[in-house]
Formats: C-alpha cells, structure tokens, sequence
C-alpha cells in the first residue's frame, strides 16, 4: 500500500494506496472536524485548494448528527460528497480533553457529552464500530491521551493500556471489515504511538506496536504543551523504530516549521486545525511569513494576501478587501481566510515533495524553516 519513491536523508517521498485512491506523501490532511472544513468550505471548494486527505472527528459525528445516522445516508464519502480518502480520528483525544470524564477503565471511557451531558461509553470496540459505520478509508486506534509531562509509571501503564487497546481495536476491525454490511470493507486502522515525552517508553511502545503489522503507524500526544525541541527529540527516538514500508503520522501538527522539521525525520502524514483557525481570526500564512490582516496598515493595501499565491483568494481580491470583510464581521472575510491558508499548506507540502525528488530538501528546509515562521 505504502511505495516509497525515494529519499533524501530522513525525508521521504512515496504514494499510499487506498480504495478511495492514491495519496502523494509527505501529505497534509485537511481537518473537517464534523464533515465540514470550519470557515464554511464544501468538499468541491476541498479539490480547489489541493486537498488530498479530508479528517473527520469519531467522536463529533457519533455526538451528532450520530454515526448511524451517516451510515444510512451511505457511509461518510457519500453523505459530504467527498470521493478522495478520509480518515477519522478515532474520538480518544476529544473524550479525554473536552468531555467530563467519569471513570477510566480497562472496558474503556465513561463521559459525559459536552453537547447535553448525556453519559456516554467509548471504549475501542465502540471506537470501531463507529468507525466502520461512518466507512472512512482510515480509522484510528482508540487510546488513552494523557498530559505529555505526566509522570513516568502512570505514563507507562497508560501505555501499556494503549497496547491492550489497539489489540483490540485490531480484532474488532477485522470483524467488521468482514460483516456482509461493511460500509467499507477495505478500512485501514492506524496504531497510536504514546508515551509522552518518557523516550524509553516511547521507543518500547512503538517497538510492541510495529509487531501488528498494521497499515500505518502515528505519533499521538504531541504538540500539547511540550516543546518544540521536545517534540523532535521524540520524533528521533522513535521513528527509526517505525516500520519503514508502512506511512508515519505525526498528530495535530502543526506550524509550516514544525512540519518541515518533522518531514526531515521522516515522517508522512500530517494535520493540523492551525491553517483553518488561524484564518477565521485573519492569521494568513504567506510565503514571506505570516501576517495579521486586522492590521490598520493594510487598510488600503491593493495587492493579493500573496502575490506569489494563486488560490481563488489571491487570484481575485485585496488585502483591504479581505480586512474589511473580516472586520465587518462577514462569512465570506472567513471563507475567503480558510481558502488561502489551506491552499498555502497543500501548497507547501507540493513544494516539499518535489524537493525531495530532486534532492534538494535540505535547502529547502534551511531557506523557509525561518523564512515561514516570521511574523510580517
């Protein structure tokens, strides 16, 4: 499923296979949450900016408008009309960070719904079945997300639980995959790296994990509070024991920096909110670096966001067009954000694969690494 092409360093480039088709890494996944993009974005406006991957949320969609719902409108691709890949989040992160948690157990999750309070159980069979009933191309493993400065023994049996977990995520997976009424027969499950910033537990929990053979692996519980440096400490202890024909999955992340850095350790699949959210509150990631279009300078600025960009954005408005809409208050001064940004990063990642190809990826990296992060 996973062929790598070739290889600078660290730095991969490849292509993954899926029945829903084939996905050019390194990759950015755009995170439509509830089977939207915030920003008010539809599935065309995704094949517009160059989304290749659309991540959806397990627990948001079985909150509402409920997975059972989605399956009978025919599975996730069919209800938001979008035929590339999607994968979902297997809900972990949102029930151990936004919800009330009543009990922790080796079952699994009870919580509270941050929408009515209704008590919920989630535990990785649950996570499956909701999955398999929304039919995405990926499904991820149900774990257990704790504060990555937690400390080391309550770090490691939660781990260990994690492990046990994703054994039987494995199983409840192969099952549904094989019921006569699969939404989508041929859905992946990705494993879960965890082990907060502990490196020992780290590479150990990675080390059982790959045993699994599954089709892809992720490095969860990062980019919550840790450094940067912390971050890419992690990502060098444990990726080199990351099988290295199956795709690796940094969560959450993150700034163009952080995902440049992180392509040089060789990782392939990324996501973030940061692009979409930045935008909705006039944070534009440019070429040149990142600028703040609520600033009174560009009042009366008649140029693009990005006069190197050629989004529907920069292709056909201003810079004062843009900030008035957003000062006014108006949708379309958040649409129009939402598709520039989107575009930058689908963009970027274009950019980083084909300096990969021509073995040109360090430059690349030394030239914007700085470059991307500077405030205009």
């Amino acid at each position: 499923m996973f062929k790598l092409l070739t290889q600078e360093n660290k730095a991969r480039r490849g292509t993954f296979q899926t029945v829903h088709g084939e996905v050019q890494t390194p990759v950015f996944m755009n995170v439509a949450t509830a089977a939207a993009i915030k920003g008010a974005l539809s599935a065309e406006d995704l094949k517009t900016v160059g989304c290749q991957v659309a991540l959806s949320n397990t627990y948001h969609l079985h909150l509402r408008p409920g997975d059972e719902i989605v399956r009978t409108m025919g599975g996730l691709h069919q209800f938001m009309n979008w035929d590339r890949p999607i994968l979902t989040d297997s809900g972990g992160f949102q029930v151990f960070s936004l919800a009330a948690i009543n009990q922790v157990k080796e079952e699994g999750v009870t919580f509270a719904s941050h929408i009515d309070g209704r008590r919920i159980f989630m535990g990785p069979e649950e996570s499956m079945q909701i999955q398999s009933n929304l039919g995405s191309t990926i499904a991820m493993a149900f774990d257990e997300c704790i504060n990555s400065r937690t400390g080391h023994k309550e770090t490691e049996e939660s781990a260990a639980r994690t492990l046990r977990w994703l054994h039987r995520c494995k199983e409840a997976m192969e099952r549904l995959n094989q019921g006569p009424d699969a939404v989508n027969p041929e859905q992946m499950l990705f494993g879960i790296n965890q082990g907060g910033i502990h490196l020992d537990i780290r590479t150990e929990h990675m080390k059982q994990i790959a045993k699994l053979d599954l089709p892809g692996y992720a490095i969860g519980g990062l980019a919550v509070g840790e450094t940067h440096e912390e971050m890419y400490q992690v990502l060098d202890a444990v990726l080199p024991h990351a099988p290295e024909d199956r795709p690796r999955y940094l969560m959450g992340v993150g700034t163009p920096a952080n995902i440049i850095e992180a392509v040089a350790r060789g990782v392939d699949f990324f996501d973030c909110v940061l692009p979409a959210r930045n935008a909705r509150h006039g944070h534009i990631f440019t070429k040149h670096g990142v600028m703040n279009i609520m600033n009174k300078k560009y009042e009366t600025d008649p140029l693009p966001l990005d006069p190197d960009c050629q989004c529907p954005t920069c292709r056909h408005h201003s810079r004062a067009y843009l900030r008035h809409l957003m000062k006014a208050g108006e949708m379309l001064g958040m649409r129009l954000a939402v598709l520039h940004n989107l575009y930058f990063y689908n963009n970027l990642m274009a950019e980083i694969r084909q300096s990969i190809e021509e073995n040109r990826f360090e430059e690349y990296r030394a030239e914007h690494v700085e470059k991307l992060a500077t405030r205009i």
